[in-house]
C-alpha cells in the first residue's frame, strides 16, 4: 500500500474507483504539544468559516465530475462529523474505509462480527451521495490472531476465504460500489508474496476470491491493488500479467489500483504509459492511496514541489480515458499514517493538520480545470492556555479572536492528551467524550465582529502531565 515502504506493510487502506458513473471522501492522531509551562498559548489558525476555507471555486468532487472522474478520500468513520465531516462530504465523490472493513475489524473472533465502524461510513456515503471502495477482502496484513494462528487445510481455508467474502459483499450488496478484492500479492521483483492465502492455496486464491465476490455481488467492480506499481518496473509488469491471465481465462476483473504512496519528487516518469498499458487490458485504473511525504519540517519550496507532485499525478489519470480518478489516503496531515510508519516525515496530504487546504489542494483543483484562490488574509483564531494550575486541578481559557474576519457563531474542540477532563465550563456549552471536548458558544456570545474577541473558561483536572492541546474553530 505505501511506496517504499517496509517488506511489511503496516496499517493500510485504499480506495476505489469506478467507471460507473454514480456520484461521487484514517484515523485522527491528536497532536499533544510541550508540556506547558505557565500561560503557554497554542492557538489553530483557521480562516473565517472554520474548517470552509475555500481555495477553489468548485469542490474537488464537482470538478473530477466534470472531467468524467471520481475524487476520494480515505476516512475513519468515527470522525465523520464537524470540520472533518464538512470536508470528507464537500469536497469527495468516493469515500475508502481506512481500516473498517479489513478481515481483522469486522470479525475479531470467529463468528463474532462488528459492522458498526462500516455502517456509519456507508450510511455517510448515502447520506452525500457518494460511492464507497470496499477496503480490503483478502490481505496478508490486518487478519484477526484465531485465523492467522489456526491449523487449516487448504480445503477448510478456501472455505474460510469464500464465506467471508460472501458474508462481507453480500452485506453491502448494492451498497458498495467497487472491491479492493485483494490486496498486494505481490513481492518487489514481481514474485508472489509469500502469505496465509498464497501458501495455502497456490496462486489461484486471486481468482477464486474475485470469482466469490463477482457471486456475491454482480454490480461491484472488482480490483487487485498494490503499491510500488505506478511506473513500469518488474512489480507492476507482475501484476500486467497478472490481469491479462485472469482476463483470458474469464476470470472476473474489472480494475486494478494503484496505491501511489508517493516520495516528493519521485512520482515515476513512466505513470502514465503503465496507466495506459493496463487500460489497453480493457480494465479500469484507480489511483487509490495517494500521498506524497517529505522530509520535516515542510517549507515552501518542499510545498511547491508536492504540488507539482499531485498536479503531475493528475494529469497522468486524466490523460486515459479508463483512469476512474484518484482517492488520497487520509485528506488532511493530522489523519495521515505517515509520520507514524516514517519517523520524520509527513505533511503528505491535500489540506494540514488544521484543515486548511494546502498548495496541494490548489494544483488538484487546477488540473481538475479550476481556478483557484488563495484563502483570505483574514481569519479569525482560538488560543488555549492554562490560567492556573494546583496538585491535580487547574483552570483554563480559550480566546477567539477575529481579524478581517467575523463569526456569527463558533465551536471550538481539542483533544486532551494526558487524561484530562472538564470538570465545568463558563461562558460556554462544553461537552467531553473521551479525550474529545467541544465548546460552543452560549446565547449572548456567539458574534465575534472584525477586530473583536471573546473568552470562555473551565475547571478541570490532570494527573501527571498537563499538555497543551492543539485546538480547532469550527
Amino acid at each position: 500500500m505505501r511506496s517504499s515502504r517496509p517488506a511489511t506493510s503496516p496499517r493500510s487502506s485504499r480506495s476505489p474507483f469506478t467507471s460507473s458513473g454514480r456520484s461521487s471522501r484514517p484515523r485522527l492522531r491528536a497532536r499533544p504539544a510541550v508540556l506547558l509551562a505557565g500561560a503557554a498559548v497554542v492557538g489553530a489558525l483557521l480562516t473565517a468559516g472554520a474548517g470552509t476555507a475555500r481555495a477553489a471555486d468548485a469542490p474537488l468532487r464537482d470538478l473530477a465530475a466534470a472531467q468524467g472522474k471520481a475524487m476520494g478520500t480515505a476516512v475513519t468513520g468515527s470522525k465523520l462529523t464537524g470540520t472533518y465531516g464538512d470536508i470528507a462530504g464537500r469536497e469527495f465523490s468516493w469515500l475508502t474505509p481506512g481500516n473498517a472493513m479489513k478481515w481483522g475489524s469486522v470479525e475479531p473472533a470467529q463468528g463474532t462480527f462488528d459492522w458498526a465502524e462500516a455502517d456509519r461510513i456507508v450510511n455517510f456515503a448515502e447520506a452525500h451521495d457518494q460511492d464507497v471502495r470496499g477496503h480490503t477482502l483478502v490481505w496478508h496484513s490486518q487478519n484477526p490472531s484465531w485465523l492467522t494462528d489456526g491449523s487449516w487445510t487448504p480445503a477448510r481455508l478456501g472455505t474460510l476465504l469464500h464465506d467471508h467474502i460472501d458474508t462481507e459483499v453480500g452485506r453491502y450488496k448494492g451498497r458498495v460500489a467497487a472491491w479492493d478484492v485483494v490486496n498486494e500479492p505481490f513481492n518487489e521483483d514481481g514474485t508472489y508474496r509469500s502469505t496465509l492465502w498464497y501458501d495455502g492455496l497456490g496462486a489461484d486464491y486471486i481468482a477464486d476470491a474475485l470469482t466469490w465476490a463477482r457471486a456475491a455481488d454482480p454490480a461491484a467492480r472488482l480490483y487487485i491493488n498494490d503499491y510500488n506499481v505506478e511506473g513500469v518496473n518488474a512489480k507492476s509488469t507482475a501484476l500486467y500479467d497478472l490481469v491479462k491471465s485472469l482476463k483470458e481465462r474469464g476470470v472476473p476483473i474489472d480494475g486494478v489500483g494503484l496505491q501511489a504512496h508517493l516520495i516528493l519528487g519521485q512520482v515515476p516518469s513512466t505513470l502514465q504509459q503503465n496507466i495506459q498499458r493496463f487500460a489497453d487490458l480493457g480494465v479500469d485504473v484507480a489511483i487509490t492511496e495517494l500521498d506524497v511525504r517529505m522530509q520535516l519540517p515542510s517549507d515552501s519550496a518542499k510545498l511547491a514541489r508536492q504540488a507539482a507532485d499531485y498536479q503531475a499525478v493528475m494529469n497522468a489519470c486524466l490523460a486515459v480515458t479508463r483512469c476512474t480518478g484518484a482517492t488520497v489516503w487520509g485528506f488532511a496531515d493530522s489523519d495521515s499514517w505517515i509520520p507514524d510508519t516514517f519517523p520524520g516525515q509527513g505533511a503528505a496530504t491535500p489540506y494540514d493538520e488544521n484543515y486548511a487546504p494546502k498548495p496541494a489542494y490548489r494544483a488538484i483543483a487546477e488540473a481538475l480545470g479550476g481556478t483557484t484562490t488563495e484563502p483570505p488574509t483574514g481569519a479569525c483564531t482560538a488560543a488555549y492556555s492554562v490560567t492556573g494550575q494546583w496538585n491535580t486541578g487547574f483552570t483554563g481559557q480559550v480566546r477567539i479572536a477575529c481579524s478581517g474576519a467575523a463569526l456569527s457563531s463558533w465551536k471550538v474542540g481539542w483533544n486532551f492528551g494526558a487524561g484530562q477532563q472538564i470538570a465545568q465550563a463558563w461562558n460556554a456549552t462544553c461537552a467531553q467524550s473521551g479525550a474529545a471536548v467541544t465548546c460552543s458558544n452560549a446565547s449572548y456570545n456567539g458574534t465575534v465582529p472584525d477586530g473583536g474577541s471573546v473568552t470562555f473558561g473551565f475547571n478541570g483536572s490532570w494527573s501527571g502531565s498537563n499538555p497543551v492541546p492543539t485546538v480547532t474553530l469550527g
